[in-house]
């Protein structure tokens, strides 16, 4: 890879790589640890190993540092890295999931923005491009390839406008909690921001996602920037 100065990473943080090809494990940790130097990268061949992981990690104390990183294959052997996703999102608040694969089609790409995807990264990148889209983690923005990040525009675009109606109302309070989801905030972070239970925010969430007729995290972020709350 070419030099380049980047800004300076926090060791104290674990990235996880879930995939069960060899020569595209060792690749993936390494284009973690170039990212971000320092990390501890553990990895996993299957569901069942990456979830022994997630639990030796979920018992680990630590001071609070960096998001984790899970980098996730969606074709694994005993299962949907998928369904893997949405227990990472459900039940491990300090790893952010990415999907690393080499499916683009729509599917696969919004069932895994549903499922809690912070980010879909085809695998056919150049390691430098995949440095610099890991990078966007720690600013706050998703990594996404450049061909996810155009149906996921198109997507959207195709949707057909629906009849003018009265503005749907929120609460103070979901309100509240639709803009901590569109900063990307899971159920668990939400909970600790606002001094409430994770089944009390996930009451919340149900209820903004009905008014507002979504279904994902995807679609409330995209209604939390057109109300201007994030």
């Amino acid at each position: 890879m070419t030099d380049r100065t980047e800004p300076q990473h926090r060791a104290d943080r674990t990235g996880l790589v879930i995939e069960d090809r060899p020569d595209t494990r060792r690749w993936l940790v390494a284009m973690l640890k170039a990212a971000f130097p320092g990390i501890t990268v553990r990895e996993a061949t299957s569901m069942a190993s990456a979830r022994a992981r997630l639990r030796d990690e979920r018992g680990r104390d630590r001071a609070e540092g960096p998001q984790d990183i899970a980098l996730v294959d969606i074709g694994l052997p005993d299962g949907s890295g998928i369904d893997l996703i949405r227990e990472i999102a459900a039940q491990h608040a300090r790893f952010s999931p990415i999907v690393t694969t080499i499916y683009d089609d729509d599917q696969h790409l919004f069932e895994a923005i549903a499922a809690g995807a912070q980010g879909y990264l085809l695998k056919d990148q150049h390691e430098d491009t995949m440095v610099r889209y890991l990078h966007r983690i720690d600013a706050g923005e998703p990594p996404l390839s450049p061909s996810v990040a155009r149906r996921i525009m198109t997507h959207f675009a195709r949707r057909q406008p629906e009849p003018a109606a009265e503005p749907v109302m929120l609460t103070p309070r979901e309100q509240e909690v639709l803009a901590l989801i569109g900063k990307g905030l899971r159920i668990p972070e939400a909970a600790q921001v606002l001094g409430l239970t994770s089944h009390t925010v996930a009451g919340y969430v149900k209820s903004v996602y009905r008014k507002l007729n979504v279904s994902s995290r995807a679609e409330a972020a995209i209604e939390a920037v057109r109300r201007g709350i994030v």
